[in-house]
């Protein structure tokens, strides 16, 4: 797994060149009445078989909207405006939307959505949706066998293979999830875009279900994009995270690195916000103010707002991507990066956060001149 920019200050790139999945400079913009909603502005990123990598960050970032350009499923007024998306060397974003249908979706790429209840039709049993998509790509599979694996995968997942039969009302949330996994992973795609997988399953559910899931990609030879707010998930079952804020990928590197040893404010403040299983008083610190809708965004660091070590330059200077030698592939966007031992430092103060205050960009500016004089 890389992350590869396109700057001249940016890391250099991977020796590999046979990466499953490439998105090289991906921008994927809303249109509205106030303006292009900037949610995906220059991600880039590569995938390989088996590996799986954590999207993290809050609601509105950007996660869900990477995962659905990768699918080519935005809405109507979502559009990728440039960049590639390569699928075992298929330039994506110049298919057809036959083509999308019939080579694409299901068979290479298989989507889990956040509210399984939603994913399904509620006239038909959930087995027969799974049959239908397995036969609809696999012509020559008979209807018989189609059911089998469709039971099968059912077991797999905790779920009794009975319950093929039963309609998607007659399934708890949670069961629901497990249906739709299933049915993701009907065809063994390449990639499973995973968004929030296990928010409707208790703790002990959603430990097994991700060791399953892991079974299966070892299994099929089968990667993962993992999309989730919750950081301890990712540190447990990601190869890779990809910290997203406003649109762009602010810190990348190898899971452990990520966790232990962050250098972006953004990802500290992530983590002080979940809890630590090994530690037995912990005062959980939330990030103050909330993410930007990023409609035609200023020059600038997107997280200066939010930041309690923003400077003049953060405000005025958007920082560009810096690889540091301390994790696998470790890049990060931030002006102050380097000096990860004292941020992290502070970061874990709870005044620290609590220092941030909201007010205007020239407001915030004037405050830091000040406090220089």
């Amino acid at each position: 797994m890389t992350t590869e920019h396109t700057t001249e200050t940016d890391a250099p790139p991977t020796e590999r060149d046979d990466h499953m999945l490439e998105v090289d400079d991906l921008r994927t913009f809303y249109h509205t009445e106030a303006g292009d909603l900037h949610a995906v502005d220059g991600v880039s990123l590569t995938l390989d078989r088996q590996e799986t990598l954590g999207l993290v960050g809050e609601s509105g970032c950007g996660k869900t909207t990477m995962a659905k350009s990768i699918m080519r499923l935005l809405p109507r007024n979502g559009e990728v405006v440039s960049g590639s998306i390569r699928l075992n060397g298929v330039e994506v974003t110049e298919l057809s939307e036959k083509q999308l249908r019939e080579e694409i979706r299901w068979t290479e790429i298989s989507m889990i959505p956040q509210t399984a209840m939603n994913g399904f039709d509620p006239v038909k049993t959930v087995g027969r949706q799974i049959v239908d998509v397995i036969r609809r790509h696999e012509t020559e599979t008979p209807k018989a066998e189609a059911w089998e694996r469709a039971k099968e995968l059912f077991e797999n997942l905790g779920l009794e293979g009975s319950r093929v039969h039963d309609y998607p009302h007659q399934f708890s949330g949670g069961m629901a999830q497990r249906a739709m996994i299933a049915m993701a992973l009907a065809l063994s795609p390449s990639i499973i875009l995973a968004d929030e997988p296990t928010t409707a399953l208790d703790v002990m559910i959603q430990d097994r279900i991700l060791r399953q899931i892991k079974d299966l990609q070892r299994e099929f030879d089968t990667a993962m994009i993992m999309i989730t707010h919750d950081m301890s998930v990712v540190s447990e079952n990601c190869d890779y995270i990809a910290v997203m804020y406003g649109g762009r990928v602010v810190e990348f590197a190898d899971a452990e690195t990520v966790i232990k040893n962050p250098r972006h404010p953004y990802t500290l403040g992530m983590r002080n916000a979940f809890p630590d299983i090994s530690e037995d008083d912990q005062d959980l610190v939330s990030i103050p103010g909330s993410p930007p809708e990023v409609i035609d965004p200023e020059e600038g660091c997107r997280f200066a707002p939010r930041c309690p070590f923003a400077e003049e330059e953060c405000w005025e200077v958007t920082p560009e991507p810096e690889q540091f030698p301390d994790g696998d592939q470790h890049v990060v966007e931030c002006h102050r990066a380097d000096e990860a031992e004292y941020l992290r430092a502070e970061a874990e103060k709870k005044e620290t956060w609590l220092s941030v205050q909201e007010g205007s960009r020239e407001q915030r500016l004037e405050e830091l001149e000040v406090n220089d004089d």
